[in-house]
This record gives C-alpha cells, structure tokens and sequence, in this order.
C-alpha cells in the first residue's frame, strides 16, 4: 500500500488504541453506520457541485470511515485492511474477464450483462436474482437499481412510449383508487407511479434521484424568490392567498432562462456500484 495510506491506518489505530481518543474507542460498526450514510450523500453532493476541494474532502471523510470499521473488525481478529484490499481486487478481476481475460464485451451494456452473470455463478443456486438489492437503499434508487438488474436479464420495455403508456395507465388506477377514497389503495397506487416514473427516467438514462434533488433544488430557489418578493411588498408567507403567490411563481418561472445543454448520460445508467 502507499505511504500515505499506510499512515492513515496508523492513524486510526492509534486513535482506537488505550490513550487514544475517548470518542474513536467508543466507536462500534452499529454507532458509524448513520456518519458512514451522511458522509455518502456529502460526498455525493459535492461531487454533482464539481467543486473539486469539497469533493476530495468528502472521499477523505468516507475513506476515514471505512478505515475505522476496518479497524474495529481488526481488533476483534473478524479481518483487516488487508484482507478487503484483496478481497476487493480479486473480485475486480474475477469479474472483469474482458479487461484481465479472454471475454469480449464490447460495450457497457455487453459488460453490465456479464457482471450479473458472474454474480450468479458466484451465489448458491438457490438464491434468487434480485436477493442482493439492498432494503436499504433510497426508496428511488433501489427502484432503478431493481428495473437495471431487470433490465439486464433482458425483462424490460421495448420502447419509452410503452413506459410513458404504463405511467398513464398507472395515472388512471391513481384516480380510482382516489375516488374510492381507499387509504390503503391510495398509497398502494401511489407506489405504483411512483416505480413506473422512475422506469421512464432510467429508460431516458436519467438518475431519478439526481433529478429529483435537481427538482427540489429548483423548488426551493424559486420559494425563496417567492418569499423575497412578498417581502417586498410588506407581506410575509401566510399572508398571501394563492392567487397572489401563483402570479408571482409565474413570474418566477418566465424569468428562469432554463439551459440549453443536452443531458449527459448518467453514472447510475453504467451503474458503477453494481
């Protein structure tokens, strides 16, 4: 390993060792596990704002975590640094025949398509395709990661027109279940939508999650446009019906040059996880 890496475990040993820092030694897997999702979504964040210093900082803070899990197993004598290193590099290997062996796949989805392959031959027999897909995943994410996998074993829309006729499909069970005012239905048809949007997007190789934030993002700039404005004129949120505060997001929106660029694929589309 290199110096620098070497050193960081040094580090964090030292800091779990007796003398070391009271809060690290208190440290276990379970009290982590919220910073280890944090930091994910941190580093997420910076990545997408392309602020190079951030996101470096970010891949710090994540790396320190995996180092500190690493070393609370270590202490226990369950497995170390070492072993997740080649562990890890193996399996990039083992799975990637077409780079280290004599497999050709041409392309991302003829690579995509393999690694399931491998995958399966590598799990017992009798587990099921989709049994790796984790409960913990965002509810958005673990429904395109579900539809990929699906995707790869070639069970998928042919075309977007047929997502976009599922969603209104969809769309119209929404609506009697609404008018059947059945809570259970509601929100069972609600999911529904909610999984066939999500299916558009990645059949448009767009990230749903990305492209929700980005929707959030922009709600949130254009209340807060919202908000400015009614303050210009004396009056705070509440104070304004609906009518006022509707002209003025419309205002809002015509004054928001939306941009010209074509989107770019996506990383969830080659799905660098897996």
């Amino acid at each position: 390993m290199s110096d620098a890496f070497t050193k960081l475990c040094e580090i964090v040993a030292k800091l779990r060792a007796p003398g070391g820092c009271p809060w690290d030694r208190e440290q276990t897997h379970e009290s982590l596990l919220p910073a280890l999702i944090e930091e994910a979504y941190e580093m997420a964040e910076a990545a997408r704002a392309k602020d190079d210093a951030h996101f470096r900082e970010e891949l710090g803070d994540l790396l320190l975590l995996i180092v500190m899990h690493a070393e609370i197993a270590r202490e226990s004598g369950r497995f170390d640094i070492d072993e997740i290193v080649r562990e890890l590099s193996d399996k990039l290997v083992r799975r990637h025949p077409h780079v280290f062996g004599t497999s050709d796949a041409r392309d991302a989805g003829a690579v995509l398509k393999q690694w399931e392959a491998i995958k399966r031959e590598e799990r017992k027999a009798d587990s099921h395709y989709l049994a790796s897909l984790p409960k913990a995943l965002p509810a958005l994410v673990r429904a395109q990661k579900a539809q990929s996998k699906a995707a790869r074993v070639n069970f998928d829309w042919a075309e977007v027109r047929d997502v976009i006729a599922k969603i209104e499909e969809e769309l119209r069970e929404m609506n009697e279940a609404i008018r059947s005012e059945d809570k259970k239905m509601i929100e069972e048809e609600t999911g529904d939508l909610l999984f066939a949007v999500v299916n558009l997007a990645r059949k448009c190789r767009i990230d749903a999650e990305s492209a929700l934030q980005k929707a959030t993002d922009k709600f949130v700039a254009r209340f807060n446009q919202l908000e400015d404005e009614l303050k210009g004129r004396g009056k705070r949120l509440g104070d304004a019906d609906l009518a006022e505060m509707d002209a003025i997001w419309n205002q809002i929106k015509k004054n928001v040059q939306r941009p010209t660029s074509n989107p770019q694929r996506s990383t969830s589309e080659l799905d660098v996880g897996r």
